[in-house]
């Protein structure tokens, strides 16, 4: 009955002051509300950079051949550099730590047929290794395997959205497929975390694809992984990369048109720091606009404690005890905020849902949402700022004098 009534009596304190009150309340909800936002908005950004960065393994070199922009040695500007099988098996002896390594011969969309059934399809020959560079998942039966490149086999290995238009619902394993005028058995098929480009692909070995496409022993693009190494070690592999073909092409190595090799782990490692600075300045922005709140939740107790000076300092005369008088007015300052911040937690979460169910696919935002124990996190730090808030006025209230008190207008 005692807990009723203080509720009771705390409910009518705030009525007294709506407006007030309310405006209070809308302050500290918007702080929360924009946190929330900030915290979703941040994520969806970073998702969709680790989404772009899942094409390839995120320990991998990549390396691109291109021409030449500087004089070297005599030799003429503008000279095609085109990589062929030897330059992987130089990588492979020369830079100390590659760990998977595959040539990637690109030979693009090509009509690919399976019965009556007809659809163009990304068609690519790689190695073995390939598999861990591209972070595919076989589904079924295999991948590419050495004896595959050794022999030249025409086999495949393709990925869902060729499953689904050429085969409509039949295992596609042990059945060929019709690439141009050559055909092809499939040994497995795959997922890829890359997203539907990569799930249109068709590999095949990659002395198939240069059989079939006269591509002789052209390869077109090289990448490897480096195992465990960091940041620095990766980056000399890269250099060591970079020196080793300018050497065996005669081109000057610091030429970047001429030789492109992308370091995807050290491009990982600068992303992830970025985003450790975007999550503390949307942590600084959001926690500052809720500890305006919280200043405008202590402005208004102290401003309530004013007006009921007289009936504290009554409450006083009849014996209520000073931790009563707290627990009074920390009560309304913790009413306040806590309301307030979930009301501020569920609009944001709520608003997150709308516009991740609503918002078309794009590369710049994917699922924006929000740890919810981060969200209640910032909510109690919210709820114990609020009590301190409500401190201050509560120890003034205490000191009131009765005599005092009761002779306030």
């Amino acid at each position: 009955m005692m807990m009723l009534e203080r509720w009771h009596e705390l409910l009518l304190t705030l009525q007294h002051n709506k407006l007030r009150t309310a405006l209070t309340a809308l302050s500290v909800s918007w702080g929360i509300f924009v946190l929330v936002i900030l915290l979703g908005a941040g994520s969806g950004l970073e998702q969709s950079v680790e989404h772009n960065f899942e094409k390839d393994a995120t320990n991998s070199i990549l390396v691109r051949s291109g021409r030449t922009s500087l004089p070297f040695a005599g030799r003429p500007l503008g000279r095609k550099i085109t990589f062929h099988n030897g330059d992987t098996a130089a990588i492979s002896t020369s830079i100390p730590g590659v760990d998977h390594l595959s040539g990637r011969f690109i030979h693009g969309d090509d009509s690919v047929s399976f019965g009556q059934r007809h659809a163009s399809f990304d068609i690519r020959g790689c190695e073995a290794d390939y598999q861990f560079l591209a972070k595919t998942t076989i589904l079924s039966g295999r991948f590419i395997n050495d004896r595959d490149v050794e022999f030249r086999r025409k086999v495949a290995v393709i990925g869902p959205e060729v499953v689904a238009a050429l085969f409509d619902g039949a295992d596609p394993l042990g059945q060929y497929i019709q690439i141009r005028r050559n055909f092809y058995q499939v040994v497995g098929t795959y997922e890829d975390e890359g997203g539907e480009v990569e799930l249109r692909k068709i590999y095949i070995p990659l002395s198939t694809a240069q059989l079939a496409y006269q591509g002789v022993d052209k390869v077109h693009q090289i990448l490897y992984t480096v195992g465990s190494a960091g940041v620095a070690e990766s980056n000399s592999m890269a250099d060591a990369t970079r020196d080793l073909i300018a050497h065996r092409y005669d081109f000057a190595p610091e030429d970047r048109r001429a030789l492109t090799v992308h370091n995807n782990l050290a491009d990982f490692t600068k992303i992830t720091q970025i985003f450790g600075w975007i999550r503390s300045f949307v942590w600084i922005v959001g926690l500052g606009t809720i500890m305006a709140g919280v200043v405008g939740v202590s402005n208004v107790i102290l401003i309530s404690v004013q007006e009921r000076t007289r009936e504290i300092g009554i409450r006083k005369a009849l014996g209520a005890t000073p931790a009563a008088i707290v627990r009074s007015i920390l009560a309304e300052a913790l009413l306040v905020t806590s309301f307030a911040g979930y009301s501020g937690l569920i609009a944001g979460i709520g608003t997150l849902e709308i516009v991740a169910r609503n918002m078309p696919q794009n590369d710049y935002v994917r699922d924006p949402h929000v740890d919810v124990r981060v969200a209640l996190m910032a909510v109690a730090v919210l709820v114990i700022a609020g009590a301190f808030a409500g401190l201050a006025p509560a120890v003034r209230a205490v000191r009131v004098s009765p005599v005092v008190a009761m002779r306030e207008e």
